[in-house]
């Protein structure tokens, strides 16, 4: 990508130590999400993306979590290094996050305006401003009508159970936009809703990315969601990225052959081909295969898949690491 990178994670690494056993979750994840662009990291569940998210964020449970290694810079800074109430107070302006669910993330005891007055409430006490409970509403108002949501005072008084799937989710991302983040994390967004609904909300994050110059990285598994909003595709499989490139490039020429396995999994309106699925399951991250992680599944897979693979290129910022790029991709 040629953008400066707004946000610019470097060989990081996470162990999970439980009940005395290491598990390797992440190795060496490396990926950048500039300003006003659209970034995704797919793969399938268990594959590692949500722990890269919490990372990113400081919010993994530390112990059993741990980084080993590698570097999260956030505008040139070193989130590693920043601690406590520095942290929060920080964070609060550089990122959010959009939670996954929106049938679940919201507390149905509480109305919409007073879960995200309470979110600005603590905000500002972090960040050592002085606002009244009326100027805190005045803000929600201002956010809800931002994410398109009609008649925002209605909607704050409202509870959760009381709007729709698709309002739920504009909720979740009002919530993110409170304290104006410049990037958004949005975990699995659309899950849980029907297509219209879907094609609503990515018109929503594309209009924000665009229009207040936000970096947004999506972290899903759908790749319908990718190939309609992506500009740059992360593919992560076992806890590192094997495959990188423009949206468009991964989708016209996938290259890896964990790719193309995720590619063949998804039916085909035409019928042309029949449709796949992949054969096993995620290896065991505390006793991990030698080499490629995905060797046990691959039908390429030989001898020298028990080492390692460096990413070798395919095409104008477009990447795979795979030993059998060649056979891959013919």
């Amino acid at each position: 990508m040629s953008a400066e990178p707004l946000l610019s994670v470097r060989s990081l690494s996470v162990d999970f130590s439980t009940y005395g056993r290491v598990s390797h979750v992440l190795r060496d994840v490396s990926l950048d999400v500039p300003a006003r662009r659209h970034v995704a990291l797919v793969g399938e569940s268990g594959c590692g993306k949500s722990v890269t998210m919490k990372a990113i964020m400081g919010i993994l449970a530390q112990p059993p979590a741990r980084i080993v290694g590698g570097e999260i810079r956030f505008d040139g800074r070193d989130l590693l290094q920043v601690r406590g109430g520095e942290w929060d107070a920080w964070r609060g302006t550089a990122m959010s996050m959009v939670f996954q669910d929106p049938m679940t993330s919201l507390n149905p005891v509480f109305t919409i305006g007073d879960q995200m007055e309470t979110i600005l409430k603590y905000a500002d006490r972090r960040l050592g401003r002085r606002r009244d409970r009326r100027g805190r509403l005045d803000r929600v108002y201002e956010v809800l009508a931002q994410v398109r949501m009609p008649d925002p005072e209605r909607i704050a008084k409202s509870y959760p159970i009381m709007l729709s799937g698709g309002m739920r989710q504009r909720v979740l991302i009002a919530m993110a936009l409170l304290t104006e983040p410049r990037l958004l994390i949005a975990d699995e967004p659309g899950t849980a809703l029907d297509v219209t609904t879907q094609a609503q909300i990515l018109k929503l994050l594309r209009d924000l990315v665009e229009e207040r110059g936000l970096a947004l990285l999506m972290i899903t598994h759908n790749l319908g969601l990718v190939r309609e909003a992506a500009d740059f595709v992360y593919v992560m499989y076992a806890g590192a990225v094997v495959e990188r490139g423009p949206a468009v490039e991964i989708f016209a020429r996938p290259s890896h052959p964990y790719t193309r396995a995720l590619f063949d999994c998804v039916p085909k309106l035409s019928g042309e081909t029949t449709f796949k699925g992949i054969d096993g399951s995620l290896p065991d991250y505390g006793a991990p295969p030698p080499g490629c992680r995905f060797a046990p599944r691959c039908p390429l897979a030989v001898a020298m898949c028990n080492r390692s693979p460096d990413e070798r290129p395919v095409g104008p910022n477009h990447s795979a690491a795979c030993w059998r790029l060649e056979e891959a991709v013919a």
